[in-house]
């Protein structure tokens, strides 16, 4: 064979472009580790904004009526401005091994904890709004070493649980098209990325609907789903009331009337979350306030939101949203769920092992007997207290119940 100069030259040139783009590919897939450092200047300024703030009167004796308790919300602001130590909770969530990666474009920000078990399940584990990753530093420790928290080294988990994309530090998107099927196809990858071929799911709120979907696309490597949040519309053609018990029927009643009084949030954010997301994105207190009372009022609390949270830990959440900047990008989820075109696994029924975490005070809700022409049940557990944030409110309830649940798995 002759080989000309020329010919060499374009060889050359083509194994050096095609060397570069092998390592800007190994670049982009690359995980890196991540520890939070908020700058000084930022915590001066949200001090700043706090001194400063303008809070409404409120109505007398109008509580938690009309919205969010302005006297308590003054409480919580006074605690944020002068006895809350940002520094103390960011070296607690800095303990926790953190990692960014790239994936479809966006950084992708997740706690990846190994378990010293090399036999551990991996368990991917998704947050929903108003929460974030903080929600899942009660049971990380538990998951990853059973033996420590009253566990057998059996039930150990490696545990990746992400910051979805626009909330936290994963990245914003700036395109249209981020609804929850393909949030899932990124978590999807997220889990091939790091090397896990099999591995479970858990997730409640949106991290119930995300998980669900990857279910559904990933399906060959999903062991096993736990959702401590199951809802579903009764199946086309069926008599919604048909086979329920008095309450059953009455938790549906108290679910609809849940709808109709306590989801503005739903229809502001899913409609025009920049617009609100503006007014969020410039005022501490408005964030608190729009939080606050979201967790107060989907807890099982008594409407006392301290029975259950710390305001450190109501308040790490809160801060979260605002050193990031994510209260409008983390909106936009409800506006991309509700606008996005029929997902290629509509009405495909999930064949894994599915389990649901009931929790009474649950603010979105459906019988078993709905749901289980979707999901593939195993197992149903009615907890004996608990709302909406299982993994912060009642983290062992919820921690035995998923050891329960993937050990017949494994």
């Amino acid at each position: 064979m002759h080989t000309t100069v020329r010919g060499l030259r374009a060889i050359t040139l083509a194994a050096i472009l095609c060397a570069g783009a092998s390592e800007a590919a190994a670049q982009a897939d690359a995980v890196r580790p991540f520890t939070i450092r908020i700058p000084d200047a930022a915590l001066a300024d949200l001090k700043a904004r706090l001194a400063n703030a303008r809070v409404p009167e409120p109505l007398q004796g109008d509580g938690w009526t009309y919205g969010t308790d302005i006297r308590y919300l003054r409480q919580l602001v006074d605690y944020w401005r002068k006895g809350f130590d940002w520094r103390a909770q960011e070296r607690k969530l800095n303990q926790f091994e953190q990692f960014t990666t790239t994936i479809d474009g966006l950084t992708v920000h997740f706690i990846h904890r190994r378990s010293q078990h090399a036999n551990a399940l991996p368990l991917l584990v998704t947050h929903g709004w108003p929460g974030s990753v903080v929600e899942f530093t009660k049971i990380i420790g538990p998951l990853t070493e059973p033996e420590a928290h009253g566990g057998q080294a059996a039930d150990a988990f490696h545990v990746v649980m992400p910051s979805i994309p626009g909330f936290a530090f994963s990245q914003a998107p700036q395109e249209a098209g981020y609804d929850p099927a393909r949030i899932a196809a990124l978590e999807a990858t997220l889990m091939a990325r790091l090397g896990y071929t099999r591995y479970g799911v858990q997730g409640g709120d949106w991290g119930s609907i995300i998980s669900t979907q990857i279910a559904l696309v990933d399906a060959p490597h999903v062991a096993g789903l736990h959702l401590n949040m199951c809802f579903g519309a009764a199946p086309a053609g069926m008599d919604p009331n048909a086979g329920l018990t008095d309450r059953e029927r009455e938790r549906v009643k108290q679910r609809q009337l849940f709808q109709a009084e306590e989801t503005g949030y739903q229809q502001i954010q899913g409609t025009k979350p920049q617009t609100l997301g503006v007014a969020l994105n410039d005022s501490p207190v408005g964030l608190a306030a729009w939080i606050v009372e979201k967790f107060r009022t989907w807890c099982d609390c008594d409407g006392d939101p301290e029975k259950v949270f710390t305001k450190d830990e109501l308040l790490t959440n809160i801060s979260l949203y605002w050193f990031t900047q994510t209260a409008a990008s983390s909106a936009r989820i409800y506006y991309e769920s509700r606008h996005a075109p029929p997902s290629a696994t509509a009405g495909r029924r999930i064949e894994a092992p599915t389990a649901c975490a009931d929790f009474p005070k649950e603010i979105i809700w459906s019988p078993r007997r709905w749901l289980e022409g979707r999901y593939n049940i195993t197992r149903w557990t009615e907890m004996p207290r608990g709302g909406h944030f299982a993994a912060f409110e009642q983290p062992q309830l919820l921690v035995d119940d998923v050891r329960a649940f993937f050990a017949t798995l494994r």
